[in-house]
């Protein structure tokens, strides 16, 4: 009797491929499948979805089933399912563990679900894990929780374009996880100015003032409010649908509108 082959796991992130999130989670679900690692050769947190087109990119082969790519978390996970993997595909693509929350918007910024992303856009399901905390990072329970989803993941037949937003709570043992929405919050908006030796200004964005606001069912509220896992399935399709028909009574003078998008 031939002996069924274990799933293939691919795993990136965009705290680049040395991370110790990215260990800890390479570790969780190697017992689960054969693991590939294709991740940044550096920090590319809040990369966003970057990709590289006007530029070489390179691969390093680290180890065995383990690579480093020079450029952004999107073109690792093209590079992994497009080149490295073409002829065997993985069942499944995780990104992460982020050093750091991806909560309401940071999903628009962030590189570690850029990576999921676009693993999701290229047909192959994903899911991005984050660590809600900061600096000294204890990523046990965040590891026990995504071993724990991946597991059941590769248990189901999953859609291919399937993405989930997984933010885990820090310095707790979460009690359980909760199906969410994105919520809403704010880092502040500070933009420091300052001269730089060759008297020439720059500046600095982002602030440091957080605040979420408490929106039953969001993200936010289940891990900051109920310390609790938040999983949010994400949609790749960003249309509007609840604009459509505001727009068809548009009139844009100079021009006829002709059908509709939906």
């Amino acid at each position: 009797m031939t002996q069924a082959r274990r799933p293939r796991i691919l795993v990136s992130n965009d705290d680049g491929y040395f991370s110790d999130g990215l260990k800890a989670l390479v570790e969780a679900v190697s017992p689960l499948g054969e693991v590939w690692v294709v991740a940044p050769d550096r920090e590319q947190s809040a990369a966003s979805h970057a990709i590289s087109l006007h530029r070489p990119l390179r691969i390093k082969e680290i180890r065995e089933r383990w690579f480093a790519v020079d450029g952004t978390p999107a073109d690792s996970a093209y590079l992994a399912i497009n080149h490295l993997l073409k002829d065997d595909r993985p069942q499944l693509m995780v990104s992460g563990i982020n050093h750091g929350a991806n909560l309401a918007d940071d999903v628009t910024y962030s590189g570690t679900v850029a990576a999921a992303m676009e693993g999701a856009l290229l047909g192959v399901p994903s899911i991005a894990f984050s660590l809600a905390s900061h600096a000294p990072f204890d990523f046990k329970p965040a590891a026990r929780f995504a071993r724990a989803i991946v597991a059941e993941a590769l248990s189901r037949t999953l859609p291919p374009r399937m993405l989930l937003n997984v933010n885990i709570p820090g310095g707790v043992e979460p009690e359980g996880y909760v199906v969410t929405r994105l919520g809403r919050h704010s880092y502040g908006y500070a933009v420091t100015e300052n001269v730089d030796p060759r008297g020439k200004k720059y500046y600095w964005i982002g602030g440091s003032e957080y605040e979420h606001e408490d929106i039953p069912g969001s993200d936010c509220n289940a891990v900051h409010l109920d310390k609790r896992v938040s999983v949010t399935p994400l949609h790749l399709d960003l249309t509007d649908h609840s604009r459509l028909s505001d727009l068809a009574g548009w009139t844009i003078e100079g021009f006829r509108r002709s059908g509709s998008g939906g």
